[in-house]
């Protein structure tokens, strides 16, 4: 259970409140939701919109910096950024000026281009690895190397961690059950075919059950975050992925690691931070500078099996790629974030700020003598509702509250300040100020007044 220490009807006090005040102050907001509700689910262009924790969604008119500005006139410190897909603020300077260039010439041809080999030195450099495959999305990246991974080891099976996410790839909606069995998410829809056939999961820093997993020498690859981000964070214990290299190695898998939210970790990401070796590294959200775009990377010798896995196979489509992949402008944005915007002075501000707010959010909990705690990991951080930190998805889930998580959401946002809605997690870009960390600092004092006011 999670340790908030405040009761139902509290929090239920509390949150009414806040919509009361969030529908006075955004009449813009409201009328357009009305009228959204004959074209869009829920209202929204994307369903996931209407997961916010505000009762309408907050239409925003645009975004510059650590800045959205909403069609009511607010104006708002972003620290959701996109749920990381403006990591390094919206609308960067260079990426601006890279758009306004080569806008005119061309965006998409299915052809090599100089300007990707450009891009594919710009990523050796900075993560390792010497191969590369451009994709759409983070989503697309994942699925398209769970497929490789079957083909050239020859085997069905994978493994993820409980509580992973890994965009909307169909084989890793997957949790573990209290009896330690595998079953289909429920939250999934749609799905007719049984993910548990060739899916396992296991429990992050378990390295016993991952042993289990791997015995029978039939799991093409693990997949995981170096440290989980979408069950809450969950940090890997010393040594543990250290020991994930060594089983895979072991067992004959190949070990691919999801960058997508953990590239705030550094230049180079977890793995470069931490002197990882994995097979394939999967990068998306932030590399295009807010547009779709990503990749992913991997060494030469899965490379020469992959090459050998398609020549061997029939002439045809392989179910790995889309149309618009690699295309001209995407790439010229990717060069342009490697080489001009994801630099090391980017991060050392970003790392300052989100120390920052780590330190203060911590000393406001102490303050009203609740028992949560705030996981940090470079530019990322979360207050999580329970006393110390979760070293699983089991642990990290139960310290979810799903009343008061929104209520307290809402009550950042009616004070100027948007956190990812998923959950209690915030993400500092090199956009944000001291004066911006203060003013989410002050306001969730505020919010946490108000909450015991209520």
């Amino acid at each position: 259970m999670p340790q908030t220490l405040i009761s139902a009807d509290r929090i239920a006090r509390f949150h009414a409140a806040e919509a009361a005040r969030f529908l006075a102050d955004h009449p813009r907001c409201v009328a357009l939701h009305a009228q959204a509700q004959r074209h869009f689910l829920f209202g929204v262009p994307l369903h996931w919109m209407a997961d916010a924790p505000s009762p309408v969604p907050l239409y925003v008119d645009r975004a510059q910096g650590a800045r959205l500005f909403d069609v009511d006139g607010h104006e708002i410190i972003d620290f959701c950024l996109g749920d990381t897909g403006a990591m390094f603020g919206h609308s960067p300077g260079p990426i601006a000026r890279a758009l306004a260039q080569h806008g005119g010439d061309g965006a998409t041809t299915m052809l090599p281009s100089t300007v990707a080999l450009d891009v594919a030195q710009l990523l050796e450099q900075r993560f390792g690895l010497p191969m590369w495959q451009f994709t759409a999305s983070a989503s697309d990246a994942n699925r398209f190397l769970l497929r490789w991974a079957r083909a050239i080891t020859g085997r069905k099976h994978i493994v993820v961690f409980n509580g992973c996410y890994h965009g909307t790839v169909d084989d890793v909606f997957v949790d573990l059950a209290a009896d330690g069995s595998t079953h289909a998410r429920r939250s999934l829809l749609g799905q007719v075919h049984d993910l548990t056939a060739y899916t396992r999961v296991v429990e992050f820093n378990d390295l016993d059950a991952l042993r289990a997993a791997l015995a029978a020498g039939d799991v093409a690859c693990v997949l995981t975050e170096p440290v989980l981000t979408n069950i809450g964070m969950v940090l890997p214990e010393p040594g543990f992925l250290d020991a994930v290299r060594a089983l895979t190695r072991e067992h004959g898998a190949l070990l691919l690691i999801d960058e997508t939210h953990t590239i705030s970790c550094g230049p180079g990401g977890y793995c470069r931070e931490h002197g990882l070796q994995p097979d394939a590294l999967i990068l998306g959200k932030p590399i295009a500078g807010g547009t779709p775009g990503a990749a992913y990377g991997f060494t030469a010798e899965v490379g020469a099996r992959m090459q050998a896995a398609k020549s061997a196979a029939p002439p045809g489509h392989s179910g790995i790629g889309t149309t618009l992949s690699a295309g001209l402008l995407t790439l010229r944005l990717m060069r342009t974030m490697l080489a001009e915007v994801m630099t090391d002075a980017a991060y050392a501000q970003m790392f300052a700020i989100a120390e920052q707010v780590a330190a203060g959010l911590e000393g406001i909990i102490a303050r009203h003598g609740l028992p949560w705690t705030v996981t940090r990991i470079g530019a990322r951080c979360e207050v999580q509702f329970a006393s110390r930190r979760p070293r699983n998805g089991t642990e990290a889930r139960a310290a979810f509250d799903d009343a008061l998580e929104p209520a307290l959401q809402l009550a950042l946002l009616n004070r100027g300040v948007l956190l990812t809605p998923f959950h209690n997690m915030l993400l500092a870009s090199p956009a944000h100020t001291a004066a911006d960390a203060d003013t989410l600092i002050q306001a969730f004092d505020a919010a946490l007044a108000a909450l015991r006011a209520a």
